[in-house]
């Protein structure tokens, strides 16, 4: 049974990494969606629409800013398995344009990482293969080994420390609220990818 399952999530896979964008392609059809006032994702509402444009910012912003220190950069790149990291992603999501960036900054320093992204509602086979707490959270990375197409670990949607404020608040009100999520983009914005580099980094090993 879990031969037969190994197989099928490794089709999945494939099937997905048909369909995969490197990180230029995936900033490329963000910017081209905020052109056309559009989203990607099965919902083009406003709201939808408007954060696109939103991210599209901060990506560019992160983009320029995500900084590794010296001690992260030693251990990136002496990473020497073939990997390929397998984002699923929507241009919408908030958490998406803080972690995104930071991801391919993190891939870019070794030849080793081969980043490929793939939009949530248009895979949805993967997506079901690798929920959070049963919910289709987004971004999800899933790290694959080139030669055996195994998964070797996930990570996502949220770096722990993000993860864990999350949690703690969820359980004190029920759900998270305009005015967390807001706290959240700040926290974010004051940690500079920093707590998303120190996960990768372990996810590295």
């Amino acid at each position: 049974m879990e031969i037969l399952e190994n197989t099928m999530i490794i089709d999945i896979i494939k099937e997905s990494l048909n369909k995969s964008m490197n990180y230029h392609e995936y900033r490329t059809l963000v910017a081209a969606l905020v052109e056309q006032q559009s989203t990607t994702g099965n919902d083009k509402t406003e709201a939808l629409v408007e954060y696109t444009k939103m991210n599209d910012r901060r990506m560019k912003r992160w983009d320029k800013t995500v900084r590794l220190s010296d001690d992260s950069f030693e251990k990136i790149t002496a990473y020497t398995k073939n990997v390929t990291w397998l984002v699923l992603t929507e241009s919408w999501c908030g958490d998406a344009a803080h972690i995104m960036p930071v991801i391919n900054k993190v891939a870019e320093q070794n030849a080793n990482i081969d980043l490929k992204i793939v939009l949530r509602d248009e895979n949805e086979d993967l997506m079901n293969q690798f929920l959070t707490n049963g919910g289709k959270a987004i971004p999800k990375l899933i790290a694959i080994d080139n030669k055996t197409l195994e998964v070797l670990d996930t990570f996502g949607p949220r770096p722990s420390i993000a993860t864990e404020m999350v949690n703690v608040y969820k359980a004190q009100y029920g759900k998270l609220t305009p005015e967390f999520k807001e706290d959240l983009q700040r926290w974010y914005n004051k940690d500079k990818g920093q707590s998303t580099i120190e996960d990768l980094v372990k996810l590295l090993g």
